[in-house]
């Protein structure tokens, strides 16, 4: 359904629209002049204008616009209760054919897949096998949706990850607009490290899944457009750095000079120092540094990689002559910023990030020291395994997988492995989960693939796998023992998220490296060791093997690149996919619903009466700390078998669980997984770890969240959460905010929120509210235990709301940056407003 067509472009060129309009268009930022395009493509010369000289003047925009993306991305886990959402709107609506995306949808098919068989040269077929057979539902249901909404596109699993099929296959940095016009390639994701594409000079970012909805809908959501950040890029990166420690650096200054929600563009002589695959590496972690973009401009480098991975000469010209004629090919002089920050990459060394969040980066030296802080009483071991010891090794798809430089490193670091005799310990489980076929192409034309296999790095897979909590169970016996002595374990992985209990819900510890040094790491078996001085082993001879032995040199690098990352290597895969294309899904216009199905239901939240919530006598659900991820709150991975949403299972007869990931599209198993994260810490319970239990007041009995929320529900005792600092941190997941609504939160009481986060609370009709500035909760004088009246009456002219809590007394303000925004969020959530909106609801369902 298009309610709101997407309107013609003016016939305007940005150069001409600056001189006309008496701002200097050199002097806005790059991200600035694609928004100026998209603003003039809406035909809203007016606001354009006064975006240009603001941005210009090196200004806060402080402009809401209508942003219309090119395209929308999703990847199956976010996808399916997307279309889930779609689903139940056709069925309520009277002519349901008029439920249809007005923009093209991809869907591509990659975190469904799961470490269960690794370092074993069958892994990748045992898996993908596994995969196919949990998951035919869920995949009959994406070809129902493929078949019936317009527009929609899924490619198949097997082919690779979202971001680097985003990268190597669907972006074109310029595209035809719906009049058959030139227009920038555009693209919002419901994947947070959507930002990645940025690298390529393709603005986009992440979204949750229902604001998604609503712009596939043809309901351009208004976004305030945030301060653009420039961080000038100078030096030269030194030989033996990565591209993952270059990132890793700039994700810890970054989150020091509190970018978030800000949109940053690299400017700056180093830019040129970065090859387009290490760009795409930079901007991937951009939700890691807070930003909601991290753009680099189009120029002779994006052209060149759009040549080496395969698009003809005509696209890549048709790009070149459409950016210069709009001057979005990068120039020498640089635009005007309203903050410039400078990074010299030269000061960059090898690194990690770890133990718990992608922030914390450490150089290899103190890596045994970070490991130290998580364990206060000693070193202990049990059946050969001991705290440190590493029981999780995966070279990861989404960060560096999409970056050849990193992969053959890790394949040349290997091939000296190997030829020195080192193997990694029985303890370690091993993984390689390709981005894409092209990287297991290269790697075995560079003849570095066996060698990766020889430590037990065998392709597993070509998806998210390790890096979303698809990894399977550890090594034989390993669980049991880290179970017996409570052991503080660690994981190492390529990816962009290390957050407790992420990568395994056994694993406290987690550490982001770069290809190589998940190699290297997995040869010592352990974060005991200090990589800068340590040997990670003994030779055949009994010489010790330093890590500076083994590491790649710059010179074999590029030669391999050259040689073997050819256009013909990212030739599309047209293999056949019989376990795929034998399944079948019915013809028909409403998708037809099964009652007993555990895996898509029609959603409990579209029903809603809207309106502001009554906020008096209300309890804390749970009451949280700083750096809350929304993998604490919606967690994935497996479904412990004795939790309420294993349970919930067991009675409907399922024996395997599969996921929480591929649970996505029943709200049920959702529900009763919210908070349920073994690693979250309720301080309503003490210090410790108390994930899925909280206290109910005021029985003061200890309960599951979701048994307690149940009968605050049952008594009529409405819910907040109270939390710190950076809640919500992490993935763009929809259930971390329809989890909690479920459960009968209205209301989230912290001290500020991560960007994505916060749009998915009013997304649901929850209301994000900042506690006073530079307070937490507890400086407040609140334990959780109290009771909250929360005065409402004014929020939505004044944008403050007044509390009281057993006595104390304070002002909140509501986080919400829109009109648009407090439409939907007053509406009860996106899709009781898209109902109300459309007008078509069947009688039936009234």
């Amino acid at each position: 359904m298009s309610t709101m067509p997407v309107s013609s472009p003016l016939p305007s060129r940005l150069p001409d629209f600056a001189e006309e309009h008496g701002f200097d268009l050199g002097a806005v930022p790059y991200t600035g002049r694609v928004l100026l395009e998209s603003l003039l493509r809406g035909e809203d010369p007016a606001q354009a204008a006064v975006l240009g000289k603001r941005l210009a003047l090196g200004e806060d925009p402080a402009l809401e616009m209508p942003f219309r993306p090119a395209r929308i991305l999703v990847q199956d886990y976010t996808g399916i209760p997307l279309l889930v959402d779609l689903a139940v709107l056709r069925d309520r609506a009277a002519e349901p054919g008029r439920v249809n995306p007005a923009l093209p949808v991809d869907v591509v098919v990659d975190h469904s897949v799961q470490t269960d068989w690794a370092g074993r040269p069958d892994a990748l077929g045992l898996n993908e096998a596994l995969e196919m057979s949990r998951n035919h539902e869920r995949y009959a249901f994406l070809k129902w949706a493929e078949g019936v909404f317009d527009g929609v596109r899924v490619i198949p699993p097997g082919r690779g990850i979202v971001h680097q099929v985003n990268l190597e296959q669907l972006a074109t940095v310029v595209t035809e607009g719906p009049d058959g016009s030139l227009m920038p390639d555009t693209v919002l994701g419901t994947d947070s490290h959507t930002t990645m594409v940025n690298g390529l000079g393709v603005l986009g970012w992440g979204v949750g899944g229902l604001e998604a909805e609503a712009q596939m809908l043809g309901l351009a959501q208004a976004i305030r457009i945030p301060p653009i950040v420039g961080v000038r890029l100078t030096g030269t990166v030194s030989p033996g750095t990565s591209p993952t420690d270059v990132v890793l650096a700039l994700t810890r200054r970054l989150r020091e000079e509190n970018v978030q929600g800000l949109m940053v563009e690299f400017t700056g002589p180093g830019v040129e120092e970065l090859s387009a695959p290490d760009r795409c590496t930079v901007a991937n972690m951009a939700p890691e540094y807070g930003a909601m973009s991290a753009f680099f401009p189009v120029d002779e480098e994006t052209l060149d990689y759009l040549r080496r991975t395969g698009r003809d000469e005509a696209a890549v010209t048709r790009v070149w002559e459409y950016c210069r004629e709009q001057r979005l090919l990068r120039e020498g002089a640089e635009p005007a910023f309203r903050r410039t920050l400078t990074f010299d990459l030269g000061e960059v060394g090898p690194g990690l990030a770890g133990p718990s969040r992608p922030d914390q980066r450490i150089s290899l030296g103190e890596l045994p020291g970070s490991l130290a802080a998580l364990c206060p009483q000693g070193l202990r071991s049990e059946a050969g395994v001991q705290d440190g010891d590493l029981v999780v090794a995966a070279i990861t798809s989404c960060t560096s997988t999409s970056n050849p430089k990193a992969m053959l490193a890790a394949g040349l670091l290997a091939k000296r492995a190997v030829e020195r005799g080192l193997r990694v310990p029985a303890h370690v489980k091993t993984s390689l989960s390709p981005g894409s076929r092209a990287v297991t192409r290269y790697l075995a034309d560079a003849g570095l693939l066996t060698d990766l296999e020889t430590l037990g790095f065998h392709v597993a897979g070509y998806g998210c796998m390790t890096c979303n909590g698809g990894s399977g169970p550890l090594n034989e016996g390993i669980g049991e023992a880290v179970d017996r002595a409570d052991l503080t374990v660690a994981a190492v992985l390529s990816g962009n998220r290390n957050f407790a209990s992420r990568v395994h819900s056994q694993v406290r510890a987690g550490y982001l490296a770069s290809p190589a040094l998940v190699v290297a790491l997995a040869l010592v078996g352990n974060v005991r060791t200090d990589l800068e001085s340590r040997p990670l082993g003994m030779d055949r001879d009994g010489r010790p093997v330093h890590l500076r032995d083994l590491w790649p040199h710059a010179g074999e690098l590029r030669e391999l690149e050259a040689r073997y990352v050819t256009p013909e290597v990212f030739a599309p895969d047209h293999t056949p996919q019989p376990a795929w294309e034998a399944i079948t899904a019915a013809d028909s216009e409403v998708y037809a619903w099964d009652e007993s199905s555990t895996y898509i239901r029609p959603p409990a939240y579209v029903d809603c009466e809207g309106g502001l919530p009554v906020l008096s006598g209300a309890r804390a659900l749970v009451a949280l700390g700083d750096h809350v991820s929304t993998d604490h709150i919606s967690p994935v991975g497996a479904i412990p078998a004795a939790s309420p949403a294993g349970e919930y299972l067991r009675e409907r007869g399922v024996q395997d669980f599969n996921s929480y990931g591929s649970r996505r599209g029943n709200h049920e198993v959702m529900a009763r997984g919210t908070f349920s994260n073994p690693r979250l810490r309720n301080l309503l319970l003490g210090e410790g770890d108390s994930g899925g239990t909280t206290l109910h007041l005021p029985s003061d009995e200890r309960l599951p969240v979701y048994d307690a929320a149940r009968r605050y529900t049952g008594s009529g005792t409405p819910l907040i959460v109270l939390a710190g600092r950076g809640y919500g941190m992490g993935s763009s997941r929809d259930w971390a905010a329809k989890g909690p609504w479920l459960l009968g939160v209205r209301a989230v009481l912290a001290e500020d929120f991560e960007r994505i986060h916060r749009a998915n609370l009013c997304a649901m009709g929850i209301l994000p509210l900042l506690l006073p500035t530079g307070r937490s909760w507890s400086d407040l004088g609140l334990t959780g235990r109290e009771e909250f009246d929360i005065d409402l009456s004014q929020v939505r002219e004044s944008g403050e709301a007044r509390v009281t809590a057993d006595g104390t007394g304070f002002t909140v303000r509501a986080d919400v940056r829109s009109a648009g925004e407090w439409n939907v969020l007053l509406a009860g959530g996106t899709l009781p407003y898209l109902l109300r909106t459309m007008g078509t609801r069947r009688e039936d369902t009234a």
